[in-house]
């Protein structure tokens, strides 16, 4: 059992811009001790403050295009390897998605991610999400425009960042020896690849992981550590929410206590940056999901999933409210 003074030790340590050690961090994360649970949240929770001020970002996603998808992702429901009667069609049209945007304004996000299935998007559809960028920019020019659409070439990257995207998330999903056991059609060298063209660039890197895929709590302090060197601009944290027909439907959620913790350790490892709590947040946490910022998150995805639901948005943006946060 880790003692206060020792995680105070380690804030202070932060808070002077040093860096934890992997073995302070899997002490951390290891811990099983209730108070001392209360420790590391109460820590993370003033590192958040400190670094990250009193704002959550809040950010909706929509499936632009929907399955299908060659990649045989053991979480994915959008997987063609897999038979979980997901919702396939082609990329949306630009009126839909401006519609979408629009509703996203509305629930008070000043950000808004177009997200397409599949390894890649080939040049026509990357044309008209270029196009679809540019619209959105002139109707709504104080809304970042973020996308994810799988690998990309340095060419890819430029047309992007001449379209006016603001940031791209590319999820490496895992630590670099785990992969291998949640996907075999591509490999963790491939998506690093695609983070580091987008670092050639003005475009901001998002990429994090999911939590809950058979992975080790070392492999976790693995995957925070590989997103600290690529010092990436925005961390969204997900829970596996198990999709039946997906190879990973039965497997064991993680209780609160073990996500809250990994949220905090997180916060200990990337403490300037954007950690944002995205899927599975309401299935895994569900009515202490308000304990996610004390646990040292800042950030949201607000709305609906890629295809599950979310909680409405008015309940969300209520418990900001009463949580005394700023969006």
């Amino acid at each position: 059992m880790l003692e206060k003074n020792s995680i105070l030790d380690i804030e202070r340590k932060i808070l002077a811009g040093k860096d934890i050690t992997f073995e302070q961090a899997y002490y951390l994360v290891e811990e099983q001790d209730e108070r001392t649970l209360q420790y590391i949240y109460s820590a993370a929770n003033r590192l958040r403050h400190h670094f990250r001020g009193n704002r959550v970002d809040l950010c909706a996603i929509t499936n632009a295009k929907s399955g299908s998808c060659s990649e045989d992702c053991a979480f994915c429901s959008q997987s063609a390897h897999h038979n979980t009667n997901v919702k396939v069609y082609p990329l949306l049209p630009i009126k839909e998605i401006i519609k979408r945007a629009l509703k996203a304004v509305r629930n008070k996000t000043h950000r808004f991610c177009i997200v397409t299935s599949g390894c890649k998007v080939n040049k026509d559809e990357l044309e008209l999400i270029c196009q679809t960028i540019r619209t959105l920019k002139q109707k709504f020019p104080h809304l970042k425009i973020d996308a994810s659409l799988g690998a990309l070439t340095e060419s890819d990257a430029i047309l992007l960042q001449q379209a006016g995207l603001d940031r791209f998330n590319h999820n490496i999903e895992t630590a670099c020896s785990f992969f291998p056991k949640i996907c075999s059609t591509h490999t963790f060298a491939d998506r690093i690849r695609t983070i580091k063209v987008l670092k050639k660039t003005k475009i901001e890197v998002c990429c994090g992981g999911i939590f809950g895929l058979g992975e080790n709590n070392k492999q976790r302090i693995e995957l925070a550590f590989t997103l600290k060197e690529l010092d990436v601009d925005c961390v969204p944290l997900n829970f596996l929410n198990p999709i039946p027909g997906t190879p990973l439907e039965k497997s064991k959620i993680p209780t609160v206590a073990e996500l809250l913790k990994l949220i905090s350790v997180f916060r200990f490892i990337l403490p300037t940056k954007q950690i944002r709590i995205c899927g599975g947040r309401e299935r895994n946490l569900g009515k202490y999901q308000h304990l996610i910022f004390y646990a040292g998150a800042d950030a949201i995805i607000i709305g609906d999933y890629l295809t599950t639901k979310g909680n409405p948005a008015k309940e969300d943006l209520k418990m900001i409210s009463d949580l005394g946060l700023e969006i």
